[in-house]
């Protein structure tokens, strides 16, 4: 499938149920964004719960973000129940926009629905000479350490850094995977590796549907995950006044209005006087890369993405048959559970 095909029928799908061309756009391209990436848990899979979400006025279509600044370099964006794309484009625009005058500026986005991968907007901040931080809150889908049940959200967050070449770009939840991942497994009928998940008891599983509907998501390394996903949430949610732990609600399903949050946090070199320094972070990501020796090949965070991305535009994107039938439908307004 072709990028063009994937946004046109994604465009397509959310018009007919009502978005505006803009507004389609926007989520479109977070979503193909995830298909481009390699990670379809976070693409066209998740088109069926947003029409629905569309659908029981979950989410606003029309809706328009409230941007008010509540200090001199402190953002609040009300998404006002509509798109997460949307709210978080203008909240880029603004804040990119003030950082250029006050060096370092940050907007706490509220009731505003999913965003999708995080990278992109990182690494579009980045391109355009500045540092991008954007954290997120999730559904308590993690198990604390020592603990056995969902308790802790994915949390995760996404960094880009400008280089005098490509933007260093981070994207990871604090869990071990990510729980689209674990229903893009539990649909494929695929096995889960071990250390991803627990079943309902707390025990350790491979079965991809016991944990996405009963288990809980393990945290990446341990205490150490457990404790970064803790401190970004409790970070997020207060700074964005918007629910903690089991009250965050909205982002998986299509029954609850979105209660997480999103902290964005933008950092304008040229304002500063920093980008003497790129030459020198570009030099130090070079030799992490040969660090390897002439046998092996080493990334930096970033870069196994934009070479999935660049191969799925040359080469076309292995979507899932199922997927791609089922959106076909939702643009001709079928496929609704």
């Amino acid at each position: 499938m072709s990028e063009t095909e994937l946004r046109e029928l994604t465009i397509r799908v959310l018009e007919h149920h009502g978005a505006t061309t803009g507004t389609a756009v926007l989520q479109a391209d977070a979503l193909v964004e995830g298909e481009l990436r390699g990670h379809p848990s976070h693409g066209l899979r998740r088109l069926p719960v947003i029409v629905e979400r569309m659908r029981r006025g979950l989410i606003d279509v029309q809706a328009t973000p409230r941007l008010e600044w509540r200090a001199e370099a402190s953002l609040t964006v009300d998404g006002n129940m509509g798109f997460g794309p949307v709210a978080l484009d203008a909240a880029i625009e603004a804040v990119s926009a003030r950082a250029a005058r006050t060096g370092i500026a940050m907007a706490a986005i509220s009731r505003s629905s999913h965003i999708g991968m995080l990278a992109p907007y990182v690494e579009r901040i980045a391109r355009q000479g500045c540092i991008g931080l954007l954290l997120t809150t999730s559904e308590a889908l993690v198990h604390a350490w020592g603990g056995r049940s969902r308790a802790v959200g994915t949390n995760p967050i996404g960094v880009g850094i400008p280089t005098a070449d490509e933007p260093l770009t981070l994207d990871m939840s604090t869990s071990a995977v990510s729980m689209g991942k674990i229903i893009d497994y539990a649909a494929k009928g695929r096995a889960l590796p071990d250390g991803w998940a627990t079943d309902r008891f707390g025990e350790p599983t491979r079965n991809a549907s016991e944990a996405a509907d009963f288990g809980a998501l393990s945290p990446f390394g341990g205490p150490k995950g457990y404790a970064l996903g803790v401190a970004i949430e409790s970070l997020v949610a207060t700074v964005t006044q918007t629910a903690y732990g089991a009250d965050i609600l909205g982002t998986l399903d299509s029954e609850h209005p979105v209660t997480k949050g999103d902290l964005l946090v933008v950092i304008s070199l040229d304002a500063l006087g920093l980008r003497p320094v790129l030459p020198f972070l570009t030099d130090y990501l070079t030799q992490i890369r040969a660090s390897g020796g002439a046998s092996t090949a080493v990334d930096v965070p970033g870069d196994r993405a934009r070479r999935t991305r660049s191969e799925s535009c040359a080469h076309g994107v292995p979507v899932d048959s199922a997927v791609w039938v089922h959106a076909h439908r939702l643009a001709e307004g079928s496929g609704l559970s």
